[in-house]
């Protein structure tokens, strides 16, 4: 792992009485912890990683006298999922993880290392984001909208791709459909987290990307990329000149996403309250608030119950879609 994957935020406040390096402090105590992980499944730099740091530095003192953001990166974020199987049950070990990771993998792994109805415990929504697709100088200028992207890529099928965050993502399955409603071989192409695939969108190699709306905005500021479509019901607050897809004309293709914090499973119910509780108070910090929304981030808190059944709702409602797009991630 590398050094500037795993940073120390929390240096102060009061150890947790007879509770050990990582456990919880001792019955009727509200002490903070002594050290806590919050751990996220990509790389530095993306919307996943500065959420985890923003919410981590909110922490500071009143949940965990030290708490560590590790990016354990991988597998389309399941690394990190798998993380929670075996950790310790006590409050101190989290996992952030994109909608994906639990919704829509069990449709597409026969294999997936981990059970997110078992292995997981919610404790609270994070954030909701939509997503964007821009394509940048291996496009022509003149191509400004989705229904214009298609129509050139019919045109020039050896350049008819896109590059998303991971294989199985909502992104990725945002520009299958994209490609299926305009009738054009879109070819996929994953990595690992939206910032190296806007690297390669820079620099020409791919025509576009989809991802969340968040990771394009410094470079359509900047002027190297441009934004085309939005993925919400309605305009993005942070793009509001961007038109939605269902604006271009693309029926029902309307999709957000949340991240979610987990704790392993076992863990006991007073300890997911204190951690739901703590978390409620850093997503109403309006330093959190107005951080994330430079990534295109709503912070969200939820309890626990909400978390789950919207766990449920997207598993179900996602089960459908993926199999008719036909996408199996072990072909």
């Amino acid at each position: 792992m590398r050094s500037a994957s795993r940073r120390r935020f929390l240096c102060s406040g009061a150890a947790a009485a007879a509770a050990g390096t990582f456990g919880l402090p001792a019955r009727g105590q509200t002490t903070a912890l002594d050290a806590a992980r919050l751990i996220t499944g990509f790389p530095p730099g993306g919307t996943s990683d500065t959420f985890c740091r923003r919410v981590a530095e909110a922490l500071r003192g009143s949940y965990a006298r030290n708490t560590y953001v590790e990016n354990r990166t991988g597998a389309a974020g399941q690394i990190a999922v798998q993380a929670l199987k075996g950790a310790p049950a006590d409050g101190s070990f989290m996992v952030q993880t994109p909608a994906s990771c639990m919704v829509i993998y069990p449709h597409i792994y026969r294999k997936l290392q981990y059970n997110p109805f078992e292995d997981a415990v919610p404790v609270s929504l994070g954030c909701v984001f939509e997503f964007g697709f821009a394509v940048g100088p291996a496009v022509p200028a003149a191509v400004k909208t989705m229904p214009q992207f298609l129509e050139w890529c019919r045109a020039n099928p050896a350049l008819a791709n896109f590059g998303s965050p991971a294989a199985g993502s909502i992104p990725h399955f945002i520009g299958v459909l994209l490609g299926k409603a305009g009738d054009v071989d879109l070819k996929h192409i994953p990595y690992r987290g939206s910032q190296l695939a806007i690297v390669d969108l820079i620099g020409g190699q791919i025509s576009g990307v989809s991802a969340p709306i968040g990771e394009f905005t410094q470079n359509v500021q900047a002027g190297k990329i441009r934004l085309l479509s939005a993925s919400g019901e309605k305009r993005s607050r942070f793009a509001p000149s961007t038109p939605t897809l269902l604006e271009q004309g693309f029926k029902d293709m309307a999709f957000d996403e949340w991240f979610g914090l987990f704790a392993p499973r076992g863990t006991p119910d007073a300890a997911v309250q204190r951690l739901n509780d703590a978390l409620r108070k850093a997503l109403a910090d309006p330093g959190v608030v107005d951080g994330l929304g430079l990534m295109g981030l709503d912070a969200r808190w939820s309890t626990p119950a909400s978390l789950a059944r919207a766990m449920t709702q997207d598993f179900e409602r996602w089960g459908p879609i993926v199999k008719t797009i036909g996408f199996s991630a072990d072909a």
